[in-house]
């Protein structure tokens, strides 16, 4: 069983930053999931459990970096240039393979979400 803790969530203008924060109790792969308002919840970024292999949806390439710290068993996004779109809640996902998914299937554990508004 894998539990996920989330933190970094909040409010910032539009062009600001926001890291958010996933502390893991396993060894898994991992990424982060957004959902808007109305919306179905869409992949934003994963890694594996090495670190050596990321992907990211088209939607964040070049605004948002996902990064691991296996020691302290923490995943983070540093998300840039943050956009009134990017309002959402994030989550934090977990799965029992060492390498990355990008379907929400394709995880098996999940965070309880934390909520990111950008302000235009």
């Amino acid at each position: 069983q894998v539990q996920l803790v989330e933190s970094g969530g909040g409010l910032v203008q539009a062009g600001g930053s926001l890291r958010l924060s996933c502390e893991a109790s396993g060894r898994a792969a991992m990424g982060w999931f957004r959902q808007a308002p109305g919306k179905e919840r869409d992949f934003v970024a994963g890694i594996s459990y090495s670190g050596h292999t990321v992907k990211y949806a088209d939607s964040v390439k070049g605004r948002f970096t996902i990064s691991r710290e296996n020691v302290q068993n923490t995943v983070y996004l540093q998300m840039n240039s943050l956009k009134p779109e990017d309002t959402a809640v994030y989550y934090c996902a977990a799965r029992r393979y060492t390498s990355l998914g990008t379907a929400r299937p394709d995880y098996d554990y999940w965070g309880q979400g934390t909520q990111v508004t950008v302000s235009s």
